[in-house]
């Protein structure tokens, strides 16, 4: 007697059920594959582990994004476990996964990659691109692309909408730094700052990478827009007296000052959101005092 006609044959069955392991493999064999236990030991690549994997992956952040002066994360970080990267710490978090940067974490990497820990190192990335393809590898390391994905299309949708219009007039500005400090061409803020229509004073100063830029050339030269950090609670160190000199004040007919918070100068990432966004106002703010 043939099988009822809303039953399939046992051979076609198999078919379909192969068919469904198939179509789900992917998807478990990624999860399967998951760190479950990650450890950052750098506050940029916090800066993105944060957004692309599970709060449950994350053994412990690097402690400088707790800082509330330094980091965009902050609060955030606080809720979650922190390192202070050493090797031995490190090892009692029993991690399967560490990212780390070749400059300070280069060290700690090396020695728990010798005992078999996974240890990814990553460089400090010069050009947005560059910014973005870390955001991939790292939202890939921790077994969610898709949200490595989402976050790079949210990236750039802000790049494109606080970019200058073609035609603007570029406003001469210089990102400058605690301890005098700002960064030539070859580096991310450059781009940044181009892509916003600011034009880098720090051309002019003939400087190149991150270059300390002498105050008297400065106040000789001032750019139409300085962009400086707020200064830490208390007493003020001697680089961040740097940005409030008093010769800087004299120049406010000249230049505009306006704020660009510590915690947006060396990270990518995320973080390339708020400072695009926090170009862009400034630039604006030149161009209506001028109107």
């Amino acid at each position: 007697m043939p099988p009822p006609l809303t039953e399939h044959p046992p051979h076609r069955r198999a078919v379909l059920t192969g068919a469904a392991i198939l179509a789900l493999a992917p998807t478990q064999v990624l999860a399967a594959a998951r760190p479950r236990r990650i450890v950052s030991l750098n506050p940029c690549l916090d800066v993105i582990l944060i957004r692309v994997a599970d709060r449950s992956q994350i053994a412990a952040l690097s402690r400088y994004s707790r800082d509330r002066y330094g980091s965009t994360i902050a609060d955030e970080a606080r809720s979650l476990p922190f390192t202070r990267g050493t090797t031995e710490e490190v090892l009692t978090l029993s991690p399967d996964l560490v990212l780390a940067d070749r400059w300070g974490g280069d060290r700690v990497a090396s020695a728990l990659a010798r005992v078999g820990v996974r240890a990814e190192r990553f460089d400090v990335p010069e050009t947005v691109a560059a910014s973005l393809a870390q955001v991939r590898q790292v939202a890939g390391l921790v077994g969610h692309p898709e949200r490595g994905e989402a976050l790079i299309r949210s990236i750039q949708t802000t790049l494109s909408q606080t970019a200058a219009r073609p035609g603007d007039r570029p406003v001469s500005a210089l990102v400058f730094m605690p301890g005098g400090f700002a960064s030539g061409a070859g580096t991310l803020m450059d781009e940044m700052m181009r892509r916003a229509g600011l034009e880098n004073a720090a051309a002019r100063y003939g400087l190149s990478g991150s270059m300390s830029v002498p105050l008297e050339r400065l106040i000789a030269d001032p750019p139409e827009l300085l962009l400086t950090g707020a200064p830490y609670p208390g007493s003020p160190s001697w680089s961040e007296r740097t940005m409030e000199h008093p010769a800087l004040a004299r120049l406010s007919p000249r230049m505009r000052r306006a704020v660009f918070p510590e915690r947006l100068l060396f990270c990518g990432g995320p973080v390339l959101m708020q400072s695009a966004r926090t170009l862009a106002a400034a630039r604006r703010s030149v161009l209506e005092a001028r109107a």
